[in-house]
């Protein structure tokens, strides 16, 4: 009984941020097919953002309307959305219309708002379900959460990328004398297999998840809800590691049994209002939650095919795919081996805004980049996406350990800077890249760049 709970609970993390991620490991096949283009994910960015609105809804039905939302049915609803919207991605993604004289790629961001919306909501719907269970399950629960941007990572890498290669082709002039134009176009070789593949990959994924949950919703309670600290050190690694601008989850996880959490409180709060930082040392955690956060979530995953689309497709794609592999595993690091010192910290916030500096340096010179052409600046952008990723995230990771052990208060202050800083980075980038055209596209086969 104890291993199939295990299994269960892995599989049911992996619904939680399973589209999401998907979305960002196909980016490098999508944007070479619809209308946006390179611009595209500065679009995902925004969407993303705005379907945080899905968790503050379910935290406000919690405070103004308590035991009004029916948890289980959520879940359902939610995973049962997951579904549909992946199964209708991978017959709609490329369907485009017209909006004020543009081709949009209209079906493309609506159900990526509903995936975007589903993932954010599970921080506040699973973990709370989860915390019914005995304390030993939540780590698993975590090592899903940690899967459901590793798998998709892995599966991209295996779909491979449609190599570019530049074919002669001729254009009709439109005069008289019906003499052609030679001209060179980029043509894309197929992928090992298509996008439509993949998202049905993703279907499957969620569809997984829902069958994990139907099972432990099932199970018998011969179990009583644990009395212990349902997220030790370990734990709250692990719960960090999916983000930090969900912090309704832990809020849910408490009020859903009030009585325990009340009867804890009077030894819980003196132990909570000890701080160990002083207040200008909590501003600089602050500071790093908020400059890191809107680095990874909006200041750099705008401009990302910018960076790396000039060194070709491949490198764009393994830069995304093993980007997505490199946050679960700084994850996993920083669950053996973590290091609070602030001194430290702020080195490594700096060492990754470097390579975040690099990136952003790389998007800007688009479409003509330092050593383009070259497979050393194929390395180096990918290498630098790799660092800029891992070592931020292990910040972040570290940062939620440090806010978790000062107080619950502080946690929840840490996650509304999280969010702060994603929806920051997201607005600033998005009239620079859509409206100012800061960045500059180029075409593999017809740009030309001064040697």
């Amino acid at each position: 009984m104890s291993l199939r709970i295990h299994v269960l609970a892995c599989c049911f993390g992996l619904g939680s941020w399973v589209a999401v991620n998907g979305l960002w490991v196909e980016l490098p096949l999508i944007v070479n097919t619809l209308p946006e283009g390179w611009d595209l994910p500065s679009y995902l960015t925004v969407i993303i953002q705005l379907a945080n609105l899905g968790p503050l809804l379910v935290t406000l039905m919690h405070k103004l309307c308590p035991g009004r939302l029916k948890e289980r049915a959520a879940i359902y609803s939610v995973l049962s959305i997951g579904v549909l919207a992946c199964i209708l991605l991978a017959f709609s993604w490329d369907e485009t219309t017209v909006v004020a004289a543009a081709s949009r790629s209209t079906a493309f961001f609506i159900l990526t708002f509903f995936l975007a919306l589903v993932d954010c909501t599970s921080s506040v719907t699973f973990l709370p379900f989860m915390m019914q269970l005995p304390a030993n399950y939540i780590t698993t629960y975590f090592i899903g959460e940690g899967l459901s941007g590793f798998i998709p990572g892995l599966v991209a890498l295996g779909q491979g990328i449609g190599m570019a290669k530049c074919v002669n082709a001729t254009q009709s002039s439109g005069n008289l004398t019906e003499e052609d134009m030679y001209i060179v176009q980029t043509q894309f070789l197929p992928p090992n297999f298509s996008t439509e593949v993949f998202f049905f990959f993703l279907a499957a994924m969620m569809c997984i998840s829902l069958a994990a949950f139907s099972a432990l919703n099932r199970l018998p309670r011969t179990f009583e809800l644990s009395t212990e600290n349902l997220v030790p050190d370990t734990d709250t690694v692990a719960s960090v590691c999916s983000g930090l601008d969900n912090h309704g989850a832990v809020t849910e996880g408490e009020n859903s049994n009030p009585k325990r959490h009340s009867e804890e409180s009077g030894q819980a709060r003196p132990q909570l209002a000890k701080s160990g930082h002083s207040v200008f040392q909590l501003t600089f955690i602050y500071f790093m939650v908020v400059w890191v956060n809107g680095a990874t979530n909006g200041l750099l995953t705008s401009v990302q095919t910018y960076s790396c689309m000039p060194y070709g497709n491949l490198a764009y794609h393994l830069s995304a795919a093993l980007a997505s592999c490199a946050n679960p595993v700084a994850c996993i690091v920083a669950m053996f081996f973590p290091k609070r010192s602030l001194v430290l910290l702020g080195v490594l916030c700096l060492l990754g805004s470097v390579f975040g500096g690099y990136n952003m340096a790389m998007a800007t010179m688009s479409p003509c980049p330092l050593l383009q052409g070259s497979a050393l600046g194929e390395a180096i952008i990918v290498l630098s996406w790799v660092f800029f990723t891992g070592i931020l995230s292990y910040v972040k990771v570290m940062v939620g350990v440090i806010f978790r052990d000062e107080s619950h208060s502080a946690l929840v202050w840490c996650g509304a800077a999280a969010q702060t800083g994603s929806l920051l980075g997201s607005v600033v980038m998005f009239p620079l890249v859509n409206v100012y055209n800061l960045f500059q596209s180029g075409d593999f086969c017809n740009t030309k760049c001064p040697l």
